[in-house]
């Protein structure tokens, strides 16, 4: 028969499964982060916000610039180890399929003398521009409401969101990524 003891741990069990559902759904469920006013978060069919950004040489770009293109947007930092490891895979993509009409542009989210010293230890030869000196962080228009770099976003050549990324890509994910928009 049952003892006090093995009623016990039947009422843990149960209180213990029942707290793992909860944590399961809020995990599965987080709540959305509260956006600045006047933020407008796209999605995969908007048009790109037009991004006026200085580049790592001090000239302004507009992301407008690259129109007629298939442009991989990156946000990154040279603080984010995972962004670090992605930017030759980012680089070696653009070199590969430029010719399909891909430009890679960098966004780094960071100080430009950090970003300057950096890419001269690691130079990429997509555009970086400088998107972490100015509020809101660009990245958030652009769907990273979680701030998860990196974070990518792929514009059509029309200037509409096909996708968005949060996270680093493995080569084999990210030819997945692009393979079905590419040559349009």
């Amino acid at each position: 028969m049952f003892n006090r003891t093995n009623l016990l741990i039947v009422f843990i069990a149960f209180v213990g499964a029942g707290l793992g559902l909860l944590a399961g759904n809020w995990l599965n469920h987080p709540m959305e982060p509260v956006l600045p006013d006047g933020v407008t978060v796209l999605k995969p069919g908007d048009v790109r916000a037009d991004l006026a950004l200085a580049g790592i040489d001090g000239v302004p770009h507009r992301l407008s610039d690259w129109d007629g293109k298939l442009v991989l947007v990156n946000f990154w930092a040279t603080w984010c180890e995972p962004c670090r490891e992605e930017m030759p895979l980012l680089d070696h993509a653009r070199a590969q399929h430029a010719k399909d009409g891909l430009e890679v542009i960098g966004v780094a989210l960071d100080e430009s003398a950090a970003v300057g010293d950096y890419l001269k230890q690691s130079p990429v030869a997509y555009p970086i521009l400088l998107g972490g000196e100015g509020e809101p962080d660009p990245s958030v228009t652009f769907g990273d409401t979680r701030k998860v770099l990196p974070y990518s976003v792929l514009i059509g050549p029309d200037g509409r969101i096909i996708a968005q990324h949060a996270g680093s890509f493995s080569s084999s994910h990210l030819s997945r990524w692009l393979g079905p928009n590419l040559g349009r």
